[in-house]
């Protein structure tokens, strides 16, 4: 039996579309196909409905499904037994948001480098669900989010990342702030919706304040530069201000009101023909970045 077209049906199912798992082995749409109708002619039955255009398993199929999962992992092991998976070149799909990006996800990936010469990194950096829809759809083998995945998908938290208010280190000298004197200011955050913009409204509408301007901003990098500006205050995963501040003339305004943390979550798509996934995910961060010390300026 030709295991590439097990791994073939394996994820058609598992994707519950021809069109997403010629995608995820790099292949045409007609070969995936080929490949699954190979397989039915040589089990002699057929696994896939096709009569119309919705996706349908037969009982069959069904069946086999548990059989193509316990065949992909036995071939896992034997590679490892056999030293064959050393020599594979490992190719990760990775999605992050840009928090993760800006703070601690370049340190991780240099440790999986430096484990791991072989590795190919596919990198997006998007919003949580745009992230999280693609986990779904199987165009991604890990993200790194600050919402879990569902649909049966594995999720672990992460440790959350402490946000900040961030203002400008010569326009912003006052050595304390409360939170209606921020709120007299052009606050900035994250997009509308997202967990941090919520937290702040919420904050401040539990204060009873109203701020002069609030904005949000999909962009980390675009928020920095309005801050460099002097455009605004904004809020700010402190690991993100503590890289940025070594360039930049951004400085953490101490307030009386905290902000809570930006929760993070991994999430990831097992794959029974690599096991890789699982793998990495037990190598990211376990507690919060250690804060890099810096020169004052």
């Amino acid at each position: 039996m030709n295991l590439r077209f097990v791994e073939a049906f394996y994820w058609v199912v598992t994707l519950r579309s021809v069109t997403r798992a010629a995608e995820k082995l790099h292949l045409t749409q007609s070969a995936m196909s080929s490949r699954v109708a190979a397989l039915e002619q040589e089990l002699g039955t057929l696994l896939l409905d096709r009569r119309d255009k919705q996706f349908r398993i037969t009982v069959a199929g069904q069946r086999f499904f548990g059989y193509a999962e316990k065949l992909l992992s036995l071939q896992r092991e034997l590679k490892a037994e056999l030293g064959a998976a050393d020599a594979q070149p490992l190719r990760l799909r990775v999605g992050a948001i840009e928090s993760v990006l800006h703070s601690w996800l370049m340190d991780w990936v240099h440790g999986l480098r430096a484990a791991q010469p072989s590795l190919a990194l596919e990198l997006t950096v998007e919003t949580s669900p745009v992230l999280l829809d693609q986990l779904q759809r199987g165009t991604l083998d890990i993200a790194l989010a600050a919402l879990p995945a569902g649909g049966g998908l594995p999720s672990r938290p992460l440790p959350p990342m402490a946000m900040v208010f961030v203002g400008h280190a010569a326009l912003h000298r006052r050595r304390r702030w409360n939170l209606a004197d921020l709120a007299a200011q052009e606050l900035l955050t994250f997009q509308r919706g997202s967990q941090p913009q919520v937290a702040l409204a919420e904050l401040l509408q539990r204060a009873g304040l109203e701020p002069l301007r609030l904005h949000t901003v999909s962009s980390i990098s675009a928020m920095a530069q309005m801050v460099e500006a002097g455009l605004g205050v904004a809020t700010l995963p402190r690991a993100v201000v503590d890289r940025l501040a070594e360039r930049l003339p951004l400085k953490v305004l101490a307030c009386d009101a905290a902000l809570p943390p930006l929760p993070l979550h991994a999430s990831w798509r097992d794959d029974p023909a690599s096991g890789a996934q699982r793998a990495l995910v037990d190598t990211l961060p376990a507690s919060p970045p250690a804060p890099k010390h810096r020169k004052n300026r």
